[in-house]
C-alpha cells in the first residue's frame, strides 16, 4: 500500500479512493504541467482523492501507459477561505526536499506549483512510496518482537528529526527560534477563537492555564508537528520506515514538545485520539510511556526531561484547536474529507483529558 495523508485523523486509506472527488482538479490542465515540469508520459492521466484526512486535499495521480506508467502524489491547497499560516504546502515541499538524502527518510519531491491558475490553488507533486500503513497502534498480527521493533524504528526517526543539523541544510529561515511554546499558546488560542464552531469550556480554561505553566529553558529544532505511528510508511516486510509524511506543521520550534505530541498517544484513548490508553502494552510488546521516553532520551542525550505533563497538555490544547478547526470547515461546507465533522467533535474530548491534567498538576 502506499500512503500519504493530510494530517490529522482519521487518515486517507489508499486501498479506497473516492469515485467523486470532493475537490475536482482538471485533468488536461494538470496533464499539461507535468509533461512540462516533471517528466514526459504518454496518454491521459487518473486522478483520485485519497478519503479521509481534514487538511489539504491528497490525490494519487497515474500517469503514462502500458510499462510507462507512473504513480505520483499531489496535495494541494484547499479552496475557499483559508486560516492565515494554514495549508502550507509550499512549506511542505521545502522541508521534505532539505530532508532527502537524511536520516529521516521522506518521499522524493518532484515539482512546486504556486500559480493558482494551474488547478485552483497551490500544489506539489511527490513520490508515491510502496509500503505498510499501521493504522492501529496496538499493532494487531503482530508478534511481541515485531511490535517492539517497530516501536523502537519509530523512536529512532523522531530521534534523529532532532538531532538533524537544520542550519547546515539551509532552514535556518524555516521558523523563528525561541519561545516556541509560547508563540505556540498564542497562535493555537487565535485560530481556536477564530473559528466558527461553539466554544469548549476546558479550551476556555486552558488558554488561561497554559501560558503560567511554560516549562522553561529552551531549545530549536525541525519539528514535524504530526509525528505518529500512522503518520509514516514501513518497509513491506521490515520494521523499518521508508517515508515520513504530513509535513504541513513543520517548523523550527521544541524538539520536546514535538516528541510529546506523539507520546500523547500514551494518554489518550481510541475513541480520543487512537490511542493507546487502556491497552495492555506488557502483553502486547509495546513500550510504556516511561520506556518510550527514555529511549528518546538515550538516542538525543538527556538525561530526563523536567515538566513532561506540560509538554503533553499542550499537544492536547493544539490538537483540539486543530480538531476545533476542522469541524468549523465542516460546518461551513468547506471540509476535506467527508467525515470531517465527527472528526472535529473529538476536539471536546481531548481539551477534557487535557484540563484534568492540568488540574492534577495544580493539585
Amino acid at each position: 500500500m502506499t500512503r500519504c495523508s493530510p494530517n490529522l485523523f482519521p487518515a486517507f486509506d489508499p486501498a479506497a479512493t473516492l469515485a467523486e472527488t470532493l475537490h475536482p482538479i482538471p485533468r488536461g490542465a494538470l496533464a499539461d504541467y507535468l509533461r512540462a515540469h516533471v517528466e514526459p508520459f504518454r496518454g491521459e492521466i487518473a486522478v483520485e482523492q485519497f478519503q479521509g484526512g481534514q487538511s489539504n486535499p491528497t490525490y494519487r495521480v497515474t500517469t503514462g501507459a502500458d510499462q510507462h506508467t507512473r504513480r505520483y502524489v499531489l496535495r494541494r491547497k484547499p479552496p475557499g477561505h483559508l486560516l492565515p499560516s494554514a495549508h502550507a504546502v509550499e512549506r511542505e515541499y521545502r522541508i521534505l526536499s532539505a530532508l532527502a538524502g537524511s536520516q529521516v527518510p521522506v518521499p522524493r519531491t518532484f515539482a512546486l506549483c504556486e500559480d493558482p491558475s494551474v488547478i485552483g490553488t497551490a500544489f506539489f507533486v511527490m513520490e508515491y512510496v510502496e509500503g505498510r500503513i499501521l493504522w492501529d497502534p496496538t499493532l494487531p498480527g503482530m508478534t511481541r518482537g515485531e511490535r517492539a521493533a517497530h516501536y523502537a524504528e519509530l523512536n529512532r526517526v523522531i530521534a534523529a528529526l532532532h538531532c538533524f543539523d537544520y542550519e547546515a541544510a539551509g532552514l535556518s529561515g524555516f521558523g523563528r527560534p525561541g519561545n516556541y511554546i509560547e508563540r505556540q499558546i498564542a497562535r493555537w488560542t487565535k485560530q481556536y477563537q477564530a473559528a466558527a464552531a461553539d466554544r469548549i469550556p476546558a479550551m476556555d480554561r486552558l488558554i488561561e492555564w497554559l501560558p503560567h505553566h511554560v516549562p522553561p529553558g529552551d531549545e530549536t529544532r525541525v519539528v514535524h508537528g504530526d509525528y505518529r505511528i500512522d503518520n509514516v510508511i514501513f518497509h513491506p516486510a521490515e520494521p523499518r520506515v521508508l517515508a515520513v509524511l504530513d509535513w504541513e506543521l513543520s517548523t523550527l520550534g521544541h524538539p520536546l514538545s514535538d516528541f510529546a505530541y506523539q507520546v500523547m498517544a500514551w494518554r489518550l484513548g481510541q475513541h480520543e485520539f487512537r490511542g493507546l490508553r487502556g491497552s495492555d502494552l506488557e502483553s502486547l510488546g509495546i513500550p510504556t510511556e516511561d520506556e518510550y521516553v527514555a529511549a528518546y532520551c538515550r538516542r538525543t542525550g538527556r538525561d530526563a526531561i523536567a515538566n513532561w505533563d506540560v509538554y503533553l497538555i499542550f499537544n492536547m490544547f493544539r490538537i483540539a484547536a486543530i480538531l476545533h478547526g476542522v469541524l468549523a470547515r465542516a460546518l461551513q461546507g468547506n471540509a476535506a474529507s467527508r467525515n470531517a465533522v465527527e472528526t472535529g467533535s473529538r476536539a471536546r474530548l481531548v481539551a477534557d483529558v487535557a484540563w484534568q491534567m492540568a488540574k492534577g498538576i495544580d493539585g
